[in-house]
């Protein structure tokens, strides 16, 4: 079976990432019921600033976190990142999680879900530099969530409510088939991590 980790990309209390990333878990599981998508949360993880001694394209892991992480990455076959927009950018845990390994990205698939004033489309170009130097495989297609549109924010300073507009699931749908079928057809180019 493909397994898909939809990586919540954001730690900030109060973020929007869990409810987004609840809602690409829910539609995947309508839409590909064979597929395996999991929820991995780079808040449970906890890893602190890049601690390893050997950079990471070595492999040689030596962190009781890192080894956990490494694990857990290289389980997947694919992944969906659900990224806000933080400065033009992703923010900063999500690149120190992507820093901490090298091989266990490689040869895989990802796909995103942006959000944001901007829709969180200048995080996924950033994410898309940083990733192909892992030789992860980013789809062309992606979800871009906008906070004046695609929430209902009656507060600025909390989360509001996911309320995805009715193009916003088939755009969903038409990524999470490329991200699949690309996770497939680069698992006979990967080697184990």
């Amino acid at each position: 079976m493909t397994r898909i980790a939809i990586i919540i990309g954001s730690t900030r209390p109060g973020r929007r990432g869990g409810q987004v990333a609840a809602w690409v878990r829910e539609a995947a599981g309508r839409h590909r019921p064979a597929t395996d998508f999991d929820v991995l949360d780079l808040h449970d993880h906890a890893l602190p600033h890049l601690d390893e001694s050997t950079p990471a394209i070595f492999g040689s892991y030596e962190r009781e976190h890192t080894l956990r992480w490494a694990e857990a990455i290289g389980s997947y076959d694919g992944f969906v990142f659900v990224v806000p927009e933080y400065n033009h950018s992703f923010p900063a845990p999500l690149k120190n999680a992507i820093d901490f390994l090298y091989a266990e990205w490689n040869d895989k698939a990802a796909g995103f879900v942006t959000y944001g004033i901007n829709d969180g489309v200048r995080a996924a170009e950033h994410l898309r530099q940083v990733l192909a130097e892992l030789k992860v495989a980013t789809v062309r297609t992606q979800v871009a969530l906008s906070i004046h549109h695609d929430f209902t924010i009656t507060d600025p300073l909390e989360p509001g409510t996911l309320t995805p507009g009715p193009h916003q699931e088939p755009t969903l749908t038409t990524m999470l088939d490329e991200v699949v079928a690309w996770s497939e057809a680069l698992r006979s180019v990967r080697v184990p991590a």
